[in-house]
């Protein structure tokens, strides 16, 4: 028995009867740039939130940097974002001209530590990208009270943790804007690119909405230098079926990870940490173990995927080793050395989940 690391197949047979009526509908509109899919799954995500305005844009790496420009970081500014991550916040930050500086994360939940967020500061900081990293938020509350005491704007990278909150109140509710992606494997995801920036300030959506449109707001009259980045009819409409069962996937995957949590238990490995202030929604099943890459082809000789998320840190890779390569952030590099991703998808069934445990015990 193969244990894929996702099943969009599966997904798609599932939501089938609802997926392509919907989409049958956009392409029957003849509409399919702007339209009303667009403005519906706004005002959805926008309410699932709780905020009062979000804007789709063409992907999540897009969110954040047109989150940047609409908060007007550019040339000369620093924004302070963890090395242990994905690279579209560093992407972001360099596009709109800014110097990303790299913070080292917390070891148990591999997101940004605040203490070392706050010696990453100096007088040229601006702006700080929180990342919610494998589905669980950041200890949110304390870096916006750092971002509130030093006037710096706070965004927040949701790309892998819709649904999951602190505190009860969900992410990309929390700091100026909240970026997120729908690229399909996320746990909403689209059959193609997709992001989405959430915020409480009308004049940032207003600006998020011409800036993701050529700079428009009336056709053909450009009122600031823009960009092409723009949520199609197809994609949103898809998302409006699958964000009617975004709760209970999450649900699905965290009863996944209590599944893992349970028959991994007493072995020789890290398990994930929630820091139990909200919903962990699990986009990544992360455990650590000294022998990682062993470990990984054991499970592949047995037909199991697994992943490593992420290999690099960002100060090391080599797009930015040159000026950032002698800095110390030893808990991202140690991570980059033992994590281990595991399959996790709302599709997963017991008997999976058992023979990968069993594998991963055998192989350790």
């Amino acid at each position: 028995m193969k244990v894929p690391m996702l099943d969009l197949v599966g997904e798609y047979r599932e939501l089938r009867a609802e997926i392509e009526p919907a989409v049958g509908r956009v392409l029957a509109s003849g509409h399919y740039i702007l339209g009303q899919e667009v403005a519906r799954l706004e005002a959805e995500v926008a309410r699932y939130v709780g905020v009062p305005h979000a804007v789709a844009v063409a992907s999540g790496t897009d969110a954040l940097i047109l989150g940047l420009r609409a908060a007007g970081i550019g040339s000369g500014d620093e924004v302070v974002t963890p090395a242990f991550t994905f690279i579209a916040a560093a992407e972001a930050i360099t596009h709109v001209g800014a110097r990303p500086v790299f913070a080292d994360i917390d070891p148990l939940t591999y997101n940004m530590d605040p203490a070392s967020l706050e010696a990453a500061l100096t007088p040229g900081t601006r702006a700080v990208i929180a990342v919610h990293l494998f589905g669980q938020s950041a200890e949110i509350a304390e870096i916006r009270a750092i971002c509130k005491d030093r006037r710096l704007v706070l965004i927040e990278d949701c790309a892998q943790a819709i649904g999951a909150d602190y505190d009860g109140v969900r992410v990309g509710g929390w700091g100026a804007l909240g970026c997120f992606s729908f690229y399909p494997t996320k746990n909403l995801g689209a059959c193609g690119d997709g992001g989405l920036v959430t915020t409480r300030d009308a004049a940032l959506a207003e600006r998020l909405r011409m800036l993701r449109h050529h700079g428009s707001r009336v056709a053909y009259q450009h009122e600031i230098v823009g960009y092409n980045s723009r949520l199609d009819e197809l994609q949103a409409a898809i998302l409006l079926t699958k964000v009617a069962h975004l709760d209970r996937f999450n649900a699905a995957r965290r009863a996944h990870a209590a599944a893992y949590r349970k028959a991994l238990t007493g072995a020789p490995i890290g398990l994930p940490r929630e820091h139990g202030r909200g919903t962990h929604v699990y986009h990544v099943y992360c455990v650590r173990a000294a022998r990682r890459d062993a470990v990984r082809e054991a499970l592949a000789a047995r037909g199991i995927a697994s992943g490593i998320y992420y290999p690099i840190p960002l100060h090391k890779q080599a797009a930015y080793e040159r000026e950032f390569g002698n800095v110390q952030l030893p808990h991202s590099e140690q991570a980059a050395r033992e994590v281990l991703a595991l399959p996790i998808y709302p599709q997963l069934d017991e008997a999976r989940i058992g023979l990968v445990c069993e594998a991963v015990r055998s192989a350790l």
